[in-house]
């Protein structure tokens, strides 16, 4: 008699993230004995997957893998709720001082990344840029982003700002049909003149068609208006 193990179609976004980035598999088989015997006919009934991290830095992996899991888990637990669960990891890191790094999978950006790595990277913004006529404060700034928040609803999702510090915003992207929600951070970290961090991350599924990506740049491109500029375009 052949055994066959079934996989719960919710372990399917874990599935998909792990084959997001480089991985290589191989299948064991275990024949179900039969009177005593071997079967000669057997069915895959382990895949097991290893992920291959090239040139990314290894205290990157490790923050990248703890965020992984994290994820995996909001979408497991999730599953009756679209909305998902805020990730625990959100807000500046302690050590280094730093918005969180993006899990494996293909639907965030952030500033903390590592350049080479096109897929999850953006560059910081600079809110007194060279050539910017009126050079404003840190709090002026932060009124400047928040208007654009509020005004600016390129993916057809709904802002919410959730969360203000005196360097921290944290807003909470929400759609219209699916109740689905992102998490956009922007920080002003101390000690870098008039440089903006920024993370945008999807809180379920693997993939997100570059919402995120096109809602920073769609975000950046308005406060270019207000005198803004980028490290680099996106």
């Amino acid at each position: 008699m052949i055994h066959i193990s079934f996989i719960p179609y919710f372990w399917l976004p874990t599935m998909a993230s792990m084959a997001s980035s480089s991985s290589f598999c191989n299948f064991k088989f275990r024949p179900k004995p039969n009177n005593g015997r071997s079967s000669a006919s057997s069915l895959p009934r382990i895949l097991f997957c290893q992920k291959h991290h090239d040139d990314i830095p290894t205290d990157q992996i490790n923050r990248r893998e703890l965020i992984l899991r994290s994820s995996e888990i909001a979408t497991i637990g999730a599953i009756f709720n679209f909305s998902g669960k805020k990730p625990d990891y959100l807000g500046v890191q302690k050590n280094p001082p730093a918005l969180a790094l993006c899990p494996a999978t293909k639907n965030c950006v952030s500033t903390s990344e590592n350049i080479s790595d096109r897929t999850h990277y953006a560059p910081p913004w600079n809110y007194n840029p060279e050539g910017r006529k009126n050079p404003v404060s840190r709090e002026e700034a932060m009124e400047e982003l928040i208007d654009v928040l509020e005004s600016t609803t390129p993916d057809k999702f709904t802002p919410r700002i959730v969360e203000r510090k005196e360097d921290y915003i944290r807003v909470e992207y929400q759609s219209s049909i699916l109740g689905l929600v992102d998490d956009v951070e922007f920080w002003f970290p101390p000690g870098k003149g008039s440089t903006v961090e920024y993370r945008s991350a999807s809180r379920l599924g693997s993939f997100d068609f570059d919402v995120n990506r096109k809602r920073i740049k769609a975000l950046r491109q308005e406060l270019e208006k207000k005198g803004w500029a980028s490290q680099d375009t996106i």
